[in-house]
């Protein structure tokens, strides 16, 4: 790893020198690689693409921003980024807290303010969550500002853990197999959305950004909900994994090893054509 002060970029600067940060880092840059190369998203007919790299201030997009310098600091990934962080106009937002880190860090960057806070607020009704709206805002403002600043990618921070939270709600509430995928193009298609971290740990997320004492900014819209179908999926995915540790990266794994002719949707598998062999004799 890069271990001298003159040898690395400035998110990294007062990184542990500890063994277990080292192989922690170490962890999460090779998870973000196999991510990037087992998806494609560095397309060799794009040479020097931008990337718009979404921040929310989250431990998982301080800690995406990270590695994708890492990787790029290493040149192993041949793409500018831009960082981005969407001020939503939630009440008491530290809207300064962003810009200053992101000067000080030397990363380039653009501050969006854009009240989707009053919207939501306006719309939800009471006791409904408000995830899927904000969501939408959101993501739709982040694609304009992709298409002004010359991005071909639109890069979120949703790790392992989100991933697999997503399967099992659309598994209990949606009634399909589906969940958030680590590479798609935009319905316009004229952009692609990238998703790094899918193969890295919340959990190690969580420790990177606290070792590297990143100022993390909780969201008080959704965060301030209880009983979010989220939240109570994610406590049945802890319940699992406290007793049988492990659990989750198994059932990560299956989600790349799927096999449509044991499953049911005729869509995926030609079961009406199934045939027996010809009788021999």
């Amino acid at each position: 790893m890069l271990d001298t002060p003159q040898d690395i970029h400035p998110l990294f600067a007062g990184a542990p020198s500890t063994t277990e940060f080292k192989k922690l880092r170490k962890r999460i840059v090779r998870n973000v690689r196999e991510a990037i190369e087992h998806y494609g998203m560095v397309d060799a007919d794009r040479p020097r693409a931008r990337w718009l790299v979404c921040l929310s201030g989250g431990k998982d997009s301080y800690t995406l921003l990270a590695v994708l310098y890492e990787l790029k600091w290493r040149g192993l990934l041949p793409v500018d980024l831009l960082a981005c962080n969407l001020d939503q106009g939630q009440p008491g937002f530290p809207a300064t807290v962003l810009p200053a880190f992101l000067e000080r860090m030397g990363v380039p960057h653009r501050i969006e303010y854009q009240d989707t806070y009053s919207i939501v607020m306006d719309k939800v009704p009471a006791g409904r969550t408000f995830c899927a709206l904000c969501s939408r805002l959101r993501r739709g403002h982040l694609y304009r500002i992709a298409r002004e600043e010359g991005c071909s990618a639109v890069v979120l921070g949703h790790h392992r853990d989100d991933i697999l939270e997503t399967f099992f709600m659309n598994l209990f509430h949606g009634g399909r197999l589906a969940t958030m995928p680590p590479k798609l193009v935009n319905e316009e298609g004229d952009l692609f959305l990238y998703r790094p971290l899918a193969h890295v740990a919340e959990d190690d997320c969580a420790r990177f950004a606290k070792a590297l004492q990143y100022p993390i900014i909780p969201c008080d819209l959704c965060g301030s909900q209880d009983g979010l179908q989220r939240q109570q999926v994610k406590g049945i995915l802890d319940g699992w994994e406290k007793n049988s540790p492990g659990r989750r990266q198994v059932m990560f794994r299956a989600l790349m090893n799927a096999r449509p002719s044991h499953l049911l949707d005729p869509k995926l598998f030609d079961f009406a054509g199934l045939a027996l062999k010809q009788d021999k004799f």
